[in-house]
């Protein structure tokens, strides 16, 4: 854990053999309850593990809130300029805009310190690591409620897809969004490219919708959608879309926290309760819920057969824009 010390307007942490200066450490980010800069910087120091675990070698997009977040957001791609020397990065290629980027690469959790010392308040990164960028090791399950879809609804359907896991011997590891949803992510063999990844998911995403066709839809356009139902998001799987990860704050005035849970929870789970406030004890309590995530990677054989057989059948696979 950290100390501080000195009492001039910044802070010094000392965080493993890392000092991480924080300025304006009372500057409130969180007006509901008036969490500060330094309360974030000690969430995220109280779930080190966890965070380290979600983020590790991955390229990670920072949301900053330079004011906290009822001002502005920005969405940085590239690591800030005057980072120390012991700050990671990996680069990665935009191929529509030929450009390349270095993002942050957190494998320790003083470099997600740094980043909350640049004001960063969610961290969303991607679904594939630098050891090769471009073969996904996450598959990611994105139960998106469409604004008249109740959460009972997506209880239901988190269900559903936990029924359709066990079939396919696949384990799932649950969590809360931070806002209305669910995810559920999925450690994977890193042997096949963006594309084939988000086959996959939209061939499991359809099997869901085939077994809650009433709760359920893979309608790719916004506009079409069954304002009731429950979108499977498969296209966050698609290449450079990213999603907030586990232990990740979100960017709203009651600073809600995408939580890793139980299965067994998902009943009677409620998403707000889960805070900068509340986690670090839950986290000293039970651990880090995705600690095993990385025991096994699946494979995505049998769902890349069920893409075949869709399209075979007639089914189209949709353009990655939204």
């Amino acid at each position: 854990m950290a100390t501080s010390k000195g009492k001039t307007p910044a802070v010094e942490l000392e965080i493993g053999d890392r000092t991480v200066r924080i300025s304006n450490p009372d500057r409130v980010y969180f007006p509901a309850r008036g969490e500060t800069k330094l309360d974030l910087v000690n969430y995220y120091l109280s779930v080190g593990d966890g965070i380290v675990r979600a983020l590790r070698e991955r390229p990670c997009m920072m949301h900053r809130f330079p004011e906290g977040v009822s001002g502005e957001k920005v969405h940085q791609k590239r690591l800030p300029h005057g980072a120390p020397p012991w700050m990671e990065t990996v680069r990665v290629h935009f191929p529509r805009y030929n450009r390349t980027a270095d993002e942050l690469c957190v494998t320790e959790v003083a470099h997600v310190a740094w980043a909350v010392q640049m004001s960063t308040v969610e961290f969303h990164p991607w679904n594939s690591r630098r050891a090769d960028t471009e073969k996904p090791d996450e598959w990611r399950i994105d139960l998106d409620p469409m604004p008249d879809c109740p959460f009972d609804r997506v209880r239901q359907v988190a269900h559903v897809a936990k029924e359709v896991l066990d079939e396919l011997g696949i384990t799932g590891y649950p969590k809360t969004s931070g806002g209305s949803g669910l995810h559920v992510y999925v450690r994977i063999k890193p042997e096949h490219g963006f594309g084939d990844v988000r086959r996959a998911a939209l061939a499991f995403a359809r099997e869901v919708e085939r077994r809650a066709p009433d709760d359920v839809t893979t309608t790719w356009w916004r506009k079409d959608r069954d304002p009731a139902k429950l979108f499977v998001d498969y296209n966050q799987n698609a290449r450079d879309h990213t999603i907030a990860s586990a232990y990740s704050v979100r960017g709203n005035a009651e600073a809600t926290v995408s939580t890793p849970i139980r299965w067994d929870e998902i009943d009677d789970v409620d998403p707000k309760a889960f805070t900068i406030a509340t986690v670090p004890e839950r986290f000293a309590e039970l651990g880090d819920l995705h600690a095993t995530i990385d025991d096994k990677a699946h494979s995505l054989d049998t769902l890349l057969e069920w893409a075949e057989r869709d399209e075979k059948e007639g089914a189209e696979v949709p353009p990655e824009e939204d």
